[in-house]
């Protein structure tokens, strides 16, 4: 659920079978720093190697393999039992499904947030435990001053995203929503518009950066609100400097049975007879 940027042409040839090495012997992998292609503008570009900023240990290599073992084993015993890892009858009777629900530190370890400051922005955002450990608190501040570079004509945003899923020896897990038709969310917010986010990791390059939005207006109050989306990430973006705040008590999925719409726009030939 990441949008990833492309390499240039130019860079695939010498760079992407280093990449593609350093993800097979990744668990021999100590306290590396691998980061991203991106590179704030103005920016001196990093002299280093990624081989240089690996440090190799094969006593957590060795951990780590028994770890990945372990997971193998856990995923063919519930693949075993039916889909995962329930029996095909109650998977396909499960109406409803809490995806992610925010009690303890560990569930908002689950999630990224990040903010304009990745850019050279000065906005602010944080993530924490509700009162009494229910839900999770997502607040700071935007600020929409752009950085002074040259190159950066917007900013002014913050946002939450959810990690990545990964099976053993990290291999890509994706979510199985099939049997849903609609996400379900119980959010408290200040009145301030959202954006609700789901990423894809398509095949084709060309649809890479693929991004579905939908607008989320919360009503702001003491009262919680439960929204539907029927079409994940949490993005503020609406160019008013100043503090902002969102709980979110749960994220769900729901099949609603009143819910027949497939696209919610309209449909036509592109060619039209005559």
């Amino acid at each position: 659920m990441t949008v990833m940027l492309l390499n240039g042409a130019a860079l695939r040839g010498g760079c992407c079978r280093h990449k593609t090495l350093l993800q097979l012997l990744g668990p021999l992998l100590s306290h590396s720093k691998l980061y991203s292609s991106y590179r704030r503008p103005g920016a001196e570009p990093e002299k280093k190697t990624l081989w240089q900023n690996a440090d190799f240990s094969f006593k957590k290599g060795f951990d780590v393999l028994k770890t990945q073992l372990s997971l193998l084993k856990e995923e063919t015993q519930n693949h075993l039992i039916g889909p995962e890892g329930r029996p095909l009858s109650q998977y396909l009777l499960e109406q409803t499904r809490v995806v992610w629900q925010f009690r303890s530190q560990e569930d908002l370890n689950k999630w990224i947030i990040s903010s304009d400051v990745e850019i050279g922005g000065k906005s602010e955002v944080y993530l924490k435990l509700g009162r009494n450990n229910q839900g999770a608190m997502l607040y700071g501040t935007l600020n929409t001053e752009v950085p002074r570079d040259g190159e950066t004509k917007y900013s002014g945003y913050c946002s939450m995203r959810a990690k990545p899923q990964l099976g053993s020896f990290r291999r890509k897990k994706y979510y199985d929503w099939s049997n849903f038709n609609s996400l379900y969310l119980r959010v408290r917010g200040d009145g301030r518009p959202w954006m609700v986010n789901i990423y894809t990791d398509p095949y084709f390059s060309h649809q890479k950066d693929d991004l579905y939005n939908y607008f989320m207006f919360t009503r702001g109050g003491p009262y919680w609100e439960e929204i539907k989306i029927s079409t994940l990430g949490f993005t503020i973006g609406d160019k008013i400097d100043g503090p902002f705040q969102l709980e979110i008590d749960f994220i769900g999925l729901l099949n609603d049975r009143a819910h027949t719409e497939e696209f919610a726009y309209e449909t036509y030939d592109k060619n039209t007879p005559v």
